[in-house]
């Protein structure tokens, strides 16, 4: 069996800016839960316990995850393609459908 999925430790000022999101209300509709989603993971909470507080599909913040211990808060952007899977970003950048 796979070992669950966390986030790394985070430093302080991630900690922080992550709070602020979340207290004041990012009035982004991606920011906000993306950042829910980490401070839950930092918390300890497994992803199908995130999964129902944010009401997002378990694979949605198994990819934040992934994507904020590659990345850092860089993730929490709105044009930061979480979801988009790698198969399907090539099949776009080569203009082919062959792998799809």
């Amino acid at each position: 069996m796979a070992e669950p999925v966390r986030v790394r430790r985070l430093t302080d000022q991630e900690g922080l800016k992550l709070q602020q999101i979340v207290r004041r209300g990012s009035t982004s509709s991606v920011r906000y839960p993306r950042a829910m989603m980490l401070l839950a993971s930092a918390g300890g909470n497994r992803v199908p316990v995130i999964a129902r507080l944010v009401q997002a599909d378990e694979d949605t913040v198994r990819d934040v995850i992934h994507r904020f211990n590659e990345i850092g808060l860089a993730c929490l952007d709105p044009n930061s393609s979480v979801t988009a899977p790698a198969e399907l970003l090539t099949a776009l950048l080569d203009g082919s459908s062959a792998g799809l």
